[in-house]
């Protein structure tokens, strides 16, 4: 939460004041005298300092000019609040450095606006200050990124954020690849079609996953297509930002190639298991998988089509419809309509 130190000699207006801008989610500080609001700015260090002008012991300009000269506080974003309007008067706030002159009587959300604009202002001047600063090791733009964890941050932070309904396509087999993605909200299928056109899902991705990794080259084109399977919101980073970040960045890297070999691993044992598996066993793990994709408890529905079922368990949608029905009179599984809930857990997970 970000605090606000407000002087203000009118005890109305300063209580009244204050009140918005605690409801506005603000932890607010007063002084009533520009004398006690310097004492205040430099033992409290707020965010923001917004000032009244025409004060006893100290005025609005002497309590700018003292904070502007002492290095602890001359950062600070300071507002001017004032009954004056003249041009000169406003002019005269501003050479002195203020970032911003209110008049007399405002509008509650011009100060809220001023208020929200300058502290933005002063974090990206903060973050730039940041980025700046080079150490001797070479730390630039990655801000000493140090684990995958971290990088997600990154991801988050400074990532293009896109949004999909259910059923949308992120990108398909045989586009330019440029963008690597992180997984904000929902579920993502991966899919190719084989030669007969039928669909086969390779993987399925959810909430904290990276999405879309082939090669580092921009030359190379995505070797499969990805579809939200609900709603997804993901952020992308460029395939040159994520390369810069790893080159500079041991840990990540490592814990980076970590990561798509357990991926490798997983997709490995779900090609063997469509491959040897029964069809009834293919099933089982299909649905314990969407249900852990899908964050799902064992009581709750899983609502997912039959045809992406058959195409991750890798059977045909004819035999699934059969084993699901196989399964509700087995009493493993509760069918209503689309919706499929597990009933007893161990026994679909001991199924050969």
């Amino acid at each position: 939460m970000k605090t606000i130190l407000l002087i203000e000699d009118d005890t109305a207006l300063r209580e009244n004041t204050a009140e918005l801008l605690e409801l506005s989610n603000y932890n607010v500080i007063t002084s009533p005298n520009g004398k006690t609001g310097i004492i205040k700015a430099k033992d409290e260090k707020p965010d923001i300092i917004v000032c009244d002008i025409m004060m006893p012991e100290v005025d609005g300009y002497g309590v700018l000019e003292s904070l502007s000269g002492d290095a602890s506080t001359s950062h600070i974003p300071f507002i001017f609040l004032s009954a004056k309007t003249e041009h000169k008067e406003i002019r005269k706030g501003m050479d002195l450095g203020a970032d911003d002159y209110l008049t007399k009587p405002f509008d509650e959300e011009e100060l809220l606006s001023a208020i929200e604009s300058r502290l933005a202002k002063a974090q990206l001047l903060a973050n730039v200050l940041e980025e700046n600063a080079v150490t001797e090791q070479g730390t630039k733009e990655d801000k000493g990124l140090r684990s995958l964890h971290e990088l997600k941050n990154f991801f988050d932070d400074n990532g293009e954020i896109s949004e999909f309904k259910k059923g949308e396509t992120i990108y398909k087999e045989g586009e330019h690849s440029n963008k690597i993605y992180l997984i904000l909200k929902g579920v993502i299928k991966t899919h190719k079609m084989d030669e007969g056109g039928k669909e086969l899902i390779t993987a399925l991705y959810k909430a904290d996953d990276f999405l879309g990794f082939t090669s580092f080259m921009d030359t190379i084109p995505y070797q499969e297509s990805a579809t939200a399977v609900e709603e997804a919101e993901l952020a992308g980073v460029s395939k040159n930002d994520l390369k810069d970040i790893l080159e500079r960045s041991k840990n990540i890297s490592l814990e980076l190639m970590e990561l798509l070999t357990d991926n490798l691993s997983e997709i490995k044992e779900q090609l063997l298991q469509m491959a040897y598996s029964s069809v009834r066993k293919k099933t089982a793990q299909t649905i314990l998988q969407f249900a852990q994709v899908l964050n799902k408890k064992p009581e709750d529905s899983i609502k997912i089509s039959r045809n992406d079922l058959a195409s991750v368990a890798g059977i045909a949608t004819e035999s699934l419809i059969r084993t699901l029905s196989g399964f509700k009179k087995d009493k493993l599984i509760d069918i209503e309509g689309r919706n499929i809930r597990i009933i007893d857990l161990k026994g679909l997970q001991l199924i050969e």
